[in-house]
C-alpha cells in the first residue's frame, strides 16, 4: 500500500485512503477482540507504513483523534511519542498547554452534544499525516487539519470511510453535505473490503454462501474478486470507477451463474430479491460532489 500511496502523491493528490482489514478475518471475528485491540493493530500499521516514507527523507505524524487517546498509544509505545526516527505520535485536537489537569470535565459535557474540547492544530516540522482510529464524528477535525496543512498529504488509514459515511446526517454526526464538500474528494489509492452473502435455492444445497472483495491498488482499476477457498481469489471483473455494492454484489452473483453454481430466476425474481434502489446515498450522482473518491 506505500507503494500505491507513493505513485498517488506523485500525482498531486494531497487526501488519501488506504483501507485494509487490520487483522486476520478469523480473529476479528471473535467476540472477545476489542476496539482497543484493533486500535493497536492499526497503530502498528501505521507505524510500519510510515517507515516506508521515513526512508526518503519524510517527516510523518500519526494522528490521533484525541490526546487521551494518543496517551494510551504512547503507554503501548514505552512512553514515548516518537517510536521511530522520523516518526511523531500526536493527536488531531490539543489542549492548552498551561492545563496541567488530567481529568477535565468539560470534554465529557462537550461530547454529550456532539462537541469536543481542544482545538485542532498542526504538527510542526512534518510532510505528511496518517490519521488512524477516527469516528465520524471526528473527521471534520481532519477536514480542519487539511486547511490548515493544504500542502500536506492526509492519509485516511483504515478508518472504514464506507461504514462512517452511513452515519452522516444521523444526530450529532456531520451533514450529508460533509460527503460532498469533503470526503469525495479523497482518493482510494489502496482499497480491500470484503464481503459475504448468502442466497437460497431451490436444488440442494438449498442455501449457497459465498463471499468477494473488492480490491484497488492505484493507479489500477477497482477489480471485483471471487473467493474460490483456501485464501484464493479469482478476478471476475475490473472496473475503472468504483463500482457501488449493488452492483458489487451482482457482479459476484453473476460469476457463480456462469459456473453453475446459483440459477438464473429470471427479472421479477431478481428484483424481488435485490430491491428497487440497489445504491447508498452517498454512491449516487451527486451534484456538489467529486468524484475523485471512486476513481
Amino acid at each position: 500500500c506505500a507503494r500505491s500511496t507513493k505513485l498517488a502523491m506523485k500525482d498531486g493528490f494531497k487526501l488519501l485512503e488506504v483501507e485494509f482489514p487490520p487483522l486476520p478475518a478469523n480473529i476479528l471475528e471473535l467476540d472477545d477482540v476489542s476496539a482497543y485491540d484493533v486500535a493497536q493493530a492499526n497503530l502498528k500499521l501505521a507505524i510500519d507504513f510510515a517507515k516506508f516514507f521515513v526512508e526518503e527523507g519524510k517527516r510523518v505524524a500519526i494522528m490521533l483523534p484525541d490526546e487521551a487517546e494518543a496517551r494510551i498509544c504512547y503507554e503501548s509505545l514505552g512512553g514515548t511519542e516518537t517510536p521511530q526516527p522520523g516518526i511523531t505520535v500526536s493527536s488531531l485536537r490539543k489542549s492548552d498547554k498551561d492545563d496541567n489537569r488530567f481529568f477535565k470535565p468539560e470534554q465529557t459535557f462537550l461530547s454529550l452534544f456532539g462537541n469536543r474540547a481542544g482545538l485542532v492544530k498542526k504538527v510542526d516540522d512534518v510532510d505528511m499525516y496518517v490519521c488512524i482510529v477516527a469516528s465520524a464524528q471526528e473527521l471534520p477535525d481532519i477536514e480542519e487539519l487539511s486547511q490548515l496543512e493544504p500542502d500536506k498529504t492526509i492519509v485516511f488509514y483504515n478508518l472504514k470511510l464506507d461504514v462512517l459515511r452511513g452515519d452522516l446526517g444521523a444526530p450529532a454526526f456531520p451533514s450529508k453535505e460533509f460527503q460532498d464538500r469533503f470526503l469525495s474528494k479523497v482518493k482510494p489509492v489502496y482499497y480491500l473490503r470484503t464481503r459475504q452473502y448468502s442466497r437460497s435455492t431451490p436444488n440442494p444445497p438449498f442455501m449457497v454462501n459465498y463471499q468477494g472483495c473488492l480490491f484497488r491498488s492505484y493507479p489500477g482499476q477497482f477489480q471485483t474478486l471471487l473467493d474460490t477457498g483456501n485464501g484464493a481469489y479469482r478476478r471476475v471483473k475490473g472496473n475503472p470507477i468504483r463500482p457501488a455494492l449493488g452492483q458489487f454484489k451482482e457482479e459476484l452473483t453473476d460469476a457463480l451463474k456462469k459456473e453453475g453454481i446459483l440459477q438464473d430466476e429470471g427479472k421479477t425474481l431478481n428484483f424481488l430479491r435485490t430491491g428497487y434502489k440497489t445504491t447508498t446515498w452517498w454512491e449516487e450522482e451527486r451534484e456538489d460532489a467529486s468524484d475523485i473518491w471512486k476513481t
